[in-house]
């Protein structure tokens, strides 16, 4: 492999990727992908999605889905050509060098946040039945107690062979899947009323414009966000090349269709009584639970309290073996000491790096001023990842003799729309949690400076000027970002109005995407000459 892939410790890398099992399958791969995207949001998203954009939030859906696909391609192509173990961290290293590869390893460091906070929505559902574990929005001593033991235990689980996980994966994916369809079928049978798809203000009462917010503002995208986990499986995959493509786009397929399905079943079941204020006006706490118990569907509601804690213990379960392979890969990148980047001979898994995660998350759990507002920012930071696959896949297609699997067609074109799409899903995650998220990536900084002076095990031979030069545009990206996002309204001060905002970052994302691939091609051309 190109760049990253030739430093110093690379026998000892190849060493432990060969420990991996490849062990994963077809349905193995789309049960991981989907229990991925779906946990409790599921619950929430149908009422949010109509609140902002009526019967047209079924567009959006669909919206999401095809732009979900754009940036899936540009990952899926990766994944076939170089599968790897925690690929989605290793990527950007080989392509963008030393800087870049530390600040998009510390920005998916940091969102080991996002499988700490469903570790928080399981115990928040918990306390339905367990009152004591909270003491107003903190975890007691007894609830902290109880939510490290679940992560210990979501840690023991993945302890054993990949295999082990896939089938446990697989079983709480067909109850994710359950479970939905059959709310969908009992609310449709108990309670359709005809021709809400016309009343009301009819399909889009509050303009199609208002299906782009529904996208954005309304928790789609990030309702289907997580399809992207498949690929730090890839190292751990028979026939990648044949199976990532159809697994990772299967995964993003039964989501969509799943979320389309729940979306009609509520558009067509809430009661006529509550939509005198229109779609706006229609508000739960919990809306299938309500709607179930407005329905006299008692035993519906229970089961959906009960869904409500697997879900996104099913989410938490897939969380920590990613973050696994995260940490995994970040140790063969030397963002972390190699110390755990070890694999377990006999089971073919990253025992250390399961451990560190552990500790993480723990930590993360704990009550601390102010810590739960960064912490449920994190899960955002996994999205730089999106952005940081497009420019690798372009840079190696455009580096000479470069090896891509082809699998995608016109590469050309979806890799910096990919980019461009990637970066909107940023930029929607709204001025209240970029203005903490951003910063705390370009604290990465910091990182790369300290490994650089005590000469991290990664062959780095070249000037710091050059490198810095090198990963320059994702510096000037995350600032730039930063400021657009304040300046915009999405949460920002609407200095830039919409859509002009959005408009605005799309043109930015180019220009900073095609400077992006002139650097990383000038970084291998530098790299593979530095080796000669």
């Amino acid at each position: 492999m190109a760049g990253g892939g030739d430093e110093a410790g690379a026998p000892e890398v190849q060493a432990q990727e060969r420990r991996l099992r490849r062990e994963l399958g077809f349905w193995g791969l789309t049960g991981i992908g989907f229990s991925n995207i779906v946990g409790s949001g599921w619950l929430f998203a149908a009422m949010y999605a109509a609140q902002t954009a009526g019967p047209a939030s079924l567009l959006s859906w669909v919206g999401a889905g095809l732009l979900c696909a754009l940036v899936a391609l540009v990952m899926i192509e990766l994944g076939a050509s170089r599968p790897e173990g925690g690929g989605t961290v290793r990527w950007p290293l080989y392509a963008s060098g030393p800087l870049v590869g530390t600040l998009v390893g510390w920005s998916v460091l940091l969102s080991v946040g996002g499988t700490a906070a469903e570790i928080s929505a399981i115990m928040q559902y918990a306390a339905h039945y367990l009152p004591d574990i909270y003491n107003g929005h903190t975890l007691t001593a007894s609830g902290l107690a109880l939510a490290a033991g679940l992560s210990v235990l979501l840690t023991a689980l993945n302890w054993f062979a990949v295999r082990l996980f896939a089938r446990l994966n697989n079983l709480v994916s067909v109850f994710k899947i359950v479970v939905p369809v059959v709310t969908v079928i009992a609310l449709i049978a108990s309670g359709w009323h005809s021709g809400r798809l016309t009343d009301h203000g009819g399909f889009a009462p509050y303009g199609y414009a208002a299906c782009l917010t529904a996208l954005a503002g309304g928790g789609i995208v990030y309702s289907v966000n997580g399809f992207q986990a498949p690929l730090d499986f890839s190292g751990e995959t028979r026939h990648p090349r044949r199976t990532i493509p159809g697994a990772v786009l299967t995964g993003i397929g039964l989501a969509v269709a799943m979320y389309l399905a729940l979306q009609v079943a509520y558009l067509f079941t809430v009661p006529e009584n509550l939509l005198g204020g229109g779609w706006k006006g229609v508000s739960f706490d919990s809306p299938f639970g309500q709607l179930a118990l407005i329905l006299n569907l008692h035993w519906l509601s229970s089961l959906l309290y009960a869904d409500a804690v697997l879900s996104p213990g099913g989410s938490a379960y897939v969380g920590v073996a990613i973050d696994a392979r995260h940490t995994y890969a970040l140790a063969k990148n030397g963002t972390i000491p190699r110390y755990f980047m070890k694999v377990d001979e006999r089971f073919g898994v990253p025992r250390r790096a399961l451990v560190v995660n552990l500790v993480v998350i723990v930590v993360f759990l704990l009550p601390f001023g102010g810590w739960q507002d960064i912490v449920s920012v994190m899960g955002d930071m996994y999205l730089l990842i999106y952005a940081a696959s497009a420019v690798a896949v372009a840079v190696f297609r455009a580096e000479p003799g470069g090896r891509t699997a082809g699998w995608v067609p016109g590469l050309r074109y979806i890799a910096p729309a990919s980019f461009v799409v990637a970066t909107e899903f940023v930029y929607w995650s709204g001025w209240g949690d970029l203005r903490l998220a951003l910063p705390l990536v370009l604290g990465g900084l910091l990182i790369f400076l300290a490994m650089r002076r005590s000469g991290a095990p990664d062959g780095r031979s070249r000037p710091l000027l050059a490198e810095l030069r090198t990963g320059a545009w994702l510096v000037a990206y995350l600032v730039v970002l930063t400021v657009l996002s304040w300046l915009g309204t999405f949460e920002g001060s609407g200095r830039l109005p919409a859509p002009y905002d959005s408009l605005t970052v799309a043109v930015v994302a180019l220009g900073v995407f095609f400077w992006a691939v002139r650097s990383g091609v000038g970084h291998l051309t530098a790299s593979r000459e530095a080796a000669a």
